[in-house]
């Protein structure tokens, strides 16, 4: 028998209306946009529901709002007995697996997520610095794309996100160089990212340093499912180590592959998103296509996993 691994969505997948029919059909769903809303002192819970996408896409909101729906969508699968043997989430994913694993509990991840959003806004102003998707490129050949390109600013990779998909970020002249010879080097396309800043990078260090203030004041508790993550595409060897990558994941790369890879290689054949949107899933089918992926982020698709796992 195969393993499960569960992987957690990350900013970028919210849209308006996610999680509405958990909070109506599932008691513990709904128990936890309860407690977001209460913990946060705001409905969350409307503005995933019923907000404009303004509101959903600020990142002080995005990032507690897909933390809630995700951690919603996993109560919603552990109702129906799915147990995973290992989890991983992207970038701010993490959160929800590190709730999953019971390293961190939800009432404080909510709080700290919308902090870390706030933090992450707040450490480069607008327009000073963007992110851009590199496709059809090796990992080495956009790494001297930056190289090259450090004269004019920061820039260096933020995404390893799947076999020909990368994720540069940067100060935006050094970032428009480094598309620029990208596409020398064969890149096949070049797609600027609508964001609201160079994530994953050394410029978002105030937000590090500021998240780690608010971590210290953090109770963590014994990890019962291993955690695979970001910074070092390996497990979190103990509870103690938790604070320091989580400071370190906001100005590293995200080593989304070698994450997958890992999980692959440990024995994992099944693969469940969970959470808004079906990004990860795309990235897990183009790392291996062998393996089975499912997704839950509403009934549907909870029923259509259900279904497939007794199959």
């Amino acid at each position: 028998m195969g393993k499960i691994g569960l992987i957690f969505a990350g900013q970028g997948a919210q849209y308006v209306g996610m999680g509405k029919d958990l909070f109506e059909n599932i008691p513990a769903s709904k128990e936890i946009f309860n407690i977001a809303d209460r913990e946060l002192g705001y409905a969350i819970s409307e503005i995933c529901f019923n907000g404009s996408e303004e509101d959903i896409n600020k990142t002080e909101n995005t990032q507690p709002a897909v933390l809630t729906v995700s951690i919603a969508a996993l109560k919603a699968l552990e109702e129906k007995g799915i147990k995973a043997d290992m989890v991983a989430g992207l970038s701010l994913g993490e959160y929800s697996a590190l709730v999953c694993s019971n390293a961190i509990e939800f009432e404080d991840a909510v709080k700290l997520v919308r902090k870390r959003g706030k933090f992450m806004q707040e450490a480069v102003p607008q327009g000073v610095g963007g992110m851009a998707a590199i496709l059809g490129l090796d990992r080495n050949k956009i790494a001297q794309a930056c190289e090259e390109s450090s004269e004019k600013g920061v820039v260096s990779i933020a995404n390893y996100n799947c076999p020909g998909q990368i994720v540069i970020a940067g100060e935006k002249d050094a970032l428009k160089l480094a598309c620029k010879k990208a596409e020398e080097l064969g890149a096949k396309r070049v797609i600027e990212l609508s964001v609201s800043g160079p994530f994953h990078t050394k410029l978002l260090k105030p937000a590090a340093d500021k998240l780690f203030e608010e971590l210290k004041n953090i109770q963590l508790k014994e990890i019962i499912i291993p955690v695979i993550t970001n910074v070092t595409a390996d497990y979190i060897g103990k509870k103690e180590d938790v604070k320091n990558l989580l400071k370190e994941q906001v100005m590293s790369s995200v080593f989304w592959e070698d994450t997958i890879n890992k999980m692959l290689e440990d024995g994992v054949d099944t693969f469940i998103e969970v959470g808004p949107g079906k990004a990860l899933s795309g990235f897990v089918k183009k790392i291996n296509r062998k393996v089975k992926i499912y997704n839950v982020e509403d009934i549907n698709s909870l029923n259509k996993t259900i279904e497939g796992l007794k199959a």
